[in-house]
């Protein structure tokens, strides 16, 4: 099902299903899944390492790494979902407050453009 048709407890239930199907709950604490997101977050990074960012771009163009790196994200997003589930946090409760401190922090008047907070000193100051 596409993103219009799912919902985020949709994708939750699917990975709870998957996890009690094969007794992994004995497994799942927020520090193994948290470790668990970081490597899969790494092998995510592999497909980009060492390529200047229009490479990257140009990259997931081609069918067969677009197709590698969606399944990345798949097992970065489904252990998301595992966390969740483990730590019975709402994500979109968690995402809607995050999004308000980013547009005080990020307010688009003065942040256009740029990737620093106002305010903020360069690294290299």
């Amino acid at each position: 099902m596409a993103d219009s048709q799912t919902t985020i407890l949709d994708l939750r239930k699917k990975m709870a299903d998957f996890v009690t199907a094969r007794d992994w709950e004995q497994f799942h604490d927020p520090k193994n899944l948290a470790m668990a997101l970081c490597a899969e977050s790494a092998e995510l990074l592999e497909h980009f390492l060492w390529i200047s960012p229009e490479n990257s771009k140009l990259a997931v163009l081609d069918p067969s790494k677009r197709r590698e790196v969606a399944e990345e994200i798949a097992d970065v997003t489904c252990l998301i979902m595992a966390l969740c589930n483990c730590m019975n946090l709402d994500l979109s409760d968690s995402i809607n407050a995050k999004m308000l401190k980013n547009e005080l922090k990020y307010p688009a008047d003065k942040c256009r453009g740029s990737y620093r907070a106002p305010g903020a000193k360069h690294s290299h100051e």
